[in-house]
């Protein structure tokens, strides 16, 4: 099953159960489905690894408006950016623990023979490839420094 047909079924639900919240994150999802879709080199279906990518970019969105919401003190406002960040985050795939990134990048760090802050972009690169859509890329990148240092 897809994604796009995955948030359909969920955006009926969603209707059914009068969520306003999961409705206006699932419509955020099925607009940025679309609007990747009309882009030239997407053609008429997304992969799933640009489905991933997707997913992720609109929680951080939320994440990051959320963040700034708390900073100004408009938990008003902050509030319903988190819940639409956790009902978007239930389509990627199970997020990874930090020790279990570490795992990961202390491996890749064997791997490549790396060993100083010098090799923190190979390191970077070769983990955003193998742990993608797995873990958050500020978990990976904080993971990085943290095992380079």
């Amino acid at each position: 099953m897809s994604l796009e047909s995955k948030i359909m079924e969920a955006l009926k639900e969603a209707m059914k159960a009068k969520d306003t919240i999961a409705l206006e994150s699932l419509r955020a999802v099925k607009s940025a489905i679309l609007l990747a879709k009309t882009e030239t080199s997407a053609g008429d279906t997304l992969s799933a690894e640009e489905e991933i990518k997707l997913l992720q970019r609109l929680v951080k969105q939320r994440k990051e408006s959320a963040e700034l919401y708390q900073k100004q003190g408009r938990e008003d406002l902050a509030t319903p950016e988190l819940a639409q960040a956790e009902i978007i985050a239930k389509f990627l795939p199970e997020q990874l623990s930090e020790e279990a990134v570490e795992t990961t990048i202390r491996a890749i760090v064997a791997r490549l023979g790396a060993s100083s802050m010098k090799d923190m972009g190979k390191v970077i690169g070769e983990a955003n490839k193998e742990l993608a859509g797995k873990a958050d890329g500020k978990l990976i990148a904080t993971v990085v420094k943290r095992v380079l240092s």
